[in-house]
């Protein structure tokens, strides 16, 4: 397939299925008042596969890792204000890391960056909003760093468009974009296995 024959400079980059499994953390991306609302394709949907995913990383000792947008002062949706906190239905745990990004990569923010490569983990689960931007972004960004990445089905949404509806783009990505040439695209279930699979090798 075409994406097996990705060059970058003398090196290729491994194919999505000959990346090795390795030990998993869940990046909750964007997940913030102003925008965690009945606007989103699936709503509904969407909060209860990641409350059931983030409820079994926990009881898994998956570490969970939130990423927080920032538009900048003034904005309305910048620290100290409403829209930027993390939503209700979805808030991080005492203790779980938080990370600001003014980009939509979550990797625009070095100390996330630098964080991961202490870690040594080679496995990321993304998960939250918006699939045409920064899921999207930090799905590319943790391919091109070689990193395996795992989309759970239904853990990303987003907003209808001037172009297509949020089920069209969710759809256009989530089933055309990401699967086999960026990602893992599989269900809630099959996540949940995999990160209990690492728990019993972790004991």
């Amino acid at each position: 397939m075409w994406y097996a024959e990705i060059k970058y400079g003398t090196g290729v980059v491994p194919r999505v299925e000959d990346r090795k499994w390795g030990h998993m953390k869940v990046i909750v991306v964007d997940v913030q008042k102003g925008i965690t609302d009945a606007r989103l394709y699936n709503y509904e949907g969407f909060l209860v596969r990641m409350k059931r995913l983030l409820t079994a990383a926990r009881q898994s000792n998956v570490e969970v890792i939130y990423v927080k947008h920032d538009d900048g002062p003034g904005s309305g949706f910048s620290v100290g204000d409403e829209d930027f906190e993390i939503a209700d239905a979805l808030a991080p745990m005492e203790g779980e890391k938080i990370f600001i990004k003014e980009y939509n990569s979550c990797f625009s923010n070095k100390k996330f960056e630098a964080y991961l490569e202490e870690c040594e983990e080679n496995t990321l689960i993304v998960v939250g909003l918006q699939s045409d931007f920064c899921i999207n972004a930090t799905i590319l960004s943790a391919f091109d760093r070689e990193y395996r990445i795992i989309v759970p089905k239904g853990c990303n949404t987003t907003f209808d468009n001037d172009y297509m509806d949020g089920a069209t783009t969710y759809r256009f990505y989530n089933e055309y974009v990401w699967p086999d040439r960026f990602a893992q695209c599989i269900s809630v279930e099959d996540t949940i296995h995999l990160m209990l699979g690492q728990r019993r090798l972790a004991i």
